[in-house]
């Protein structure tokens, strides 16, 4: 049956977005993975897969128009012709809260399983922008009744792509928390409640809905007899708050952006500390200590086991588009173009990269998916990534010592261009370089799609 394709949800406070672009033509097949369309919210541009194969159709909505979260905008159909069954601006009465959450939540009163809950402001799971059904809560960052403003971060969310701090949207107090850290929710399911009044009795349980773990020092009643013979003390306050799982989901490590992020500039790896037992969501207070397991065994990263994945592409795309991107849009600086295909292939925005040419290495941050909004910065700066452009020598081949953080070296290759990414298996798993190169690779071949 036809797949309705809906304006999503970017995990902020965000009641429309603007479609960019369309990626695909009504009629055109797509694959399920396929960028679908690109979409703007006042605070991120994000390239939208699709989640099912078939033909684009009914399509709704034009590249330039805000559309509201949880509209359709589109159908994947079985067939070119379409389904006739779209509907551009789904009424309320037509549509269950299931199927269209509000990407800031609802007034709360009965959740889907009947039980009454605190009146105030749903806060559900937001959809990241890709083909995403579940996303894994990673921690809360606001605990049950405590007062929380509109832009204050109050929990993280992971897809296999990325980490989120997402805002609470509005002024109040956390009144319910419906989902524990470590737990993988269906997106559009309500995860929080906040209510305009301090609540007498927070309530606090699992996504499934039951009654959520003791917190950390507290005991089961079928247990508290044998507790109190176990004597048995209370962990720290501060690990009191993490996530109870000491292991991840699925062999995930859990731990905020900003701690992934300084652990990769300090190569340090979080899942040192995860095989020593400490508690999940890890946070940069979490990196003193895995500090000192890394002077434990110093040889640890240094003999860290180096890989290598090559890629090959035709070689006139980049060139035209410098051209192009000198001529029409101002930007006559190639080591910044570079930089900012780079940092949109590695998915973790803001990035820096460094540049290497055959002058001298310059380095950029990049904060956004747009071209305009990769600056030039501090060469002292640890770099998430380094491109080395050697287009204009006549080295053919590469096979250097691993870097502290991932390296893409450009060579020519008569008219093409060949690709080859370094790194050591502490820094990346294997299918996150293959995707890191697959997608630099896919925008030095065809820049134009970067900016669609």
């Amino acid at each position: 049956m036809p797949h309705e394709v809906i304006m999503p949800a970017l995990g902020m406070a965000q009641d429309s977005g603007q479609l960019l672009a369309w990626h695909k033509k009504p009629g055109e097949a797509v694959a399920a993975g396929d960028v679908l369309f690109e979409v703007e919210t006042d605070k991120a541009a994000m390239e939208v897969e699709a989640q099912k194969e078939g033909y684009l159709t009914d399509v709704s909505a034009e590249a330039g128009t805000d559309v509201p979260v949880g509209q359709v905008i589109a159908m994947i159909s079985e067939t070119p012709e379409g389904s006739g069954k779209a509907n551009p601006a789904p009424s309320p009465d037509k549509t269950s809260a299931a199927e269209r959450p509000e990407p800031n939540g609802s007034e709360a009163g009965a959740d889907a399983g009947g039980e009454d809950l605190p009146d105030g402001h749903q806060v559900i799971m937001p959809t990241l922008g890709m083909a995403q059904d579940t996303g894994l809560l990673v921690a809360w960052c606001k605990q049950p009744g405590e007062a929380v403003a509109a832009d204050d971060i109050l929990f993280e969310v992971e897809t296999d792509k990325s980490t989120v701090e997402v805002n609470a949207g509005r002024d109040g107090f956390v009144a319910a928390l419906l989902a524990e850290a470590g737990e993988e929710v269906p997106v559009g399911q309500a995860i929080a409640v906040i209510s305009a009044q301090k609540p007498d009795k927070p309530v606090t349980r699992k996504a499934g809905g039951s009654p959520a773990s003791p917190a950390a020092g507290e005991t089961p009643p079928e247990r508290q007899e044998k507790t109190e013979t176990a004597n048995t003390p209370a962990p720290s306050p501060e690990k009191a708050v993490a996530a109870k799982s000491a292991h991840g989901v699925a062999g995930r490590v859990l731990a905020s952006p900003k701690a992934r992020r300084l652990a990769l500039e300090q190569g340090l790896d979080l899942q040192r500390l995860a095989d020593a037992g400490h508690p999940q969501p890890f946070h940069v207070k979490d990196l003193e200590t895995l500090k000192t397991l890394r002077a434990e065994t110093p040889a640890a990263s240094a003999t860290a086991q180096r890989f290598e994945v090559r890629a090959e592409v035709k070689g006139t795309g980049f060139a035209e588009f410098t051209s192009w991107a000198r001529e029409n849009a101002g930007q006559g600086d190639e080591a910044a173009l570079l930089a900012g295909f780079a940092a949109a292939s590695l998915g973790n925005l803001p990035s820096k990269v460094r540049v290497e040419t055959m002058r001298q290495p310059k380095t950029y941050s990049a904060s956004s998916l747009w071209l305009g909004q990769v600056e030039p910065a501090d060469d002292e700066l640890e770099a998430d990534l380094v491109v080395r452009d050697l287009r204009a020598s006549r080295i053919s081949s590469v096979q250097l010592d691993a870097d502290r953080c991932p390296v893409i070296s450009i060579l020519r290759n008569g008219e093409d261009l060949t690709m080859v990414l370094e790194w050591t298996g502490d820094r990346l798993t294997a299918p996150q370089a293959i995707d890191l190169l697959s997608n630099f690779a896919g925008r030095m071949e065809q820049p134009l799609r970067h900016l669609l």
